[in-house]
């Protein structure tokens, strides 16, 4: 386990890979596994990687403070005026269940396991991690290294999957961007209402889209620069820390060291690749009822995870490879946002079918 945390803080240093998380998670990792490490301490005196993860993560507190550092980063205004892409953000999701169904039925996973390895495809680590901490809290540490470890290969693991299903003539399809004057009273009252809107239809998404939208409207109130800039940079900064060393404390070679862990990171990467699927297959489907000068660039279906912006700029990058003057990065932008609230609901939909 010593040395799998080394990996970890070297796939951070030197290919780049999730630096923030990667990195202190792999150093967790190696403090949890140390000989006599006084760092757990006891049932009786718990150390102070124990008092993290009990307050931070048993508590879901990290995870939530990191939402509200994501809101205040966010603009939700393509989406605002594009807002029937909303729809990308829950159809690219669907690969959650795919990999659920195959961990469940194949694979022998409880519902609560196979269902937590599933949120892993929703392309958002602290979603997973909240799921996780709840459901199967065993299986935490492989969970989280296999979601931000995902999530840092968006570059890698889109393109081939994308080309796999599109034609030149598909990817290289132009989207003219109309934009809309989006008041700020609409900026403003976005973020409450959805808050309102889910929470009443989601209890256990509550919190989750209350965090993220709470953010949001540090961002959009204007009155509130100083909050809203610590939000994004001192408190998004000090939460990932602790995050990272306290889903590392999680790594014992106990749990980590087990066939489960290789079930975890090849499912994972199943629901990944499936949502990225359901995203462009569905971007593909909707074109067959739209008129000629009116198609999507099926591409921008796979923006719909909730990898906030790798996937919508990724998108981008392989149109302009396909055709240099085709500029699809709003669609992308508003498909990528509403994958962000999409991962919530869904979050939202398993915690209460497991509640």
């Amino acid at each position: 386990m010593i040395g799998i945390g080394g990996i970890l803080i070297f796939l951070a240093i030197h290919k780049k890979y999730e630096p923030m998380l990667l990195l202190p998670i792999g150093f967790g990792a190696i403090l949890v596994n140390l000989p006599l490490a006084v760092v757990l301490g006891t049932a009786e005196e718990p150390g102070a990687l124990k008092l993290l993860f009990d307050l931070g993560i048993m508590t879901e507190l990290f995870p939530l403070l990191i939402f509200i550092g994501v809101g205040a980063m966010i603009d939700f205004k393509p989406l605002l005026e594009r807002p029937w892409l909303l729809v990308f953000g829950l159809v690219a999701h669907l690969g959650i269940f795919v990999a659920t169904a195959l961990a469940y039925f194949v694979f022998g996973f409880s519902l609560k396991e196979a269902l937590s390895i599933g949120v892993i495809g929703a392309a958002d680590g602290p979603t997973a991690i909240v799921v996780a901490s709840r459901h199967a809290r065993h299986l935490l540490g492989s969970i989280t290294v296999a979601a931000y470890s995902y999530m840092s290969l968006v570059p890698i693991i889109l393109p081939p999957v994308i080309k796999l299903l599109t034609t030149k003539k598909e990817r290289t399809i132009r989207i003219a961007a109309k934009n809309r004057n989006i008041s700020r009273r609409v900026m403003i009252i976005f973020p409450v209402a959805v808050t309102v809107a889910v929470s009443l239809l989601l209890p256990q998404a509550a919190a989750l889209i209350g965090f993220l939208m709470f953010g949001n409207l540090l961002k959009e109130s204007g009155v509130v620069e100083k909050l809203s800039s610590a939000a994004q940079n001192e408190l998004s900064a000090i939460v990932t820390l602790l995050l990272g060393i306290s889903t590392g404390a999680s790594m014992t070679a106990e749990s980590f060291l087990t066939p489960q862990t290789l079930l975890v990171l090849f499912l994972g990467l199943i629901a990944f690749v499936a949502d990225t699927v359901c995203g462009v297959l569905f971007a593909k489907f909707l074109n067959l009822f739209l008129k000629k000068d009116s198609k999507l660039n099926p591409m921008i279906g796979a923006c719909g995870i909730s990898a906030f912006p790798m996937a919508s700029r990724t998108v981008q990058k392989m149109a302009l490879e396909e055709d240099n003057q085709n500029f699809i990065l709003m669609h992308a932008i508003s498909a990528n946002v509403s994958g962000q609230i999409g991962s919530l609901i869904i979050g939202g939909l398993i915690l209460s079918l497991l509640f």
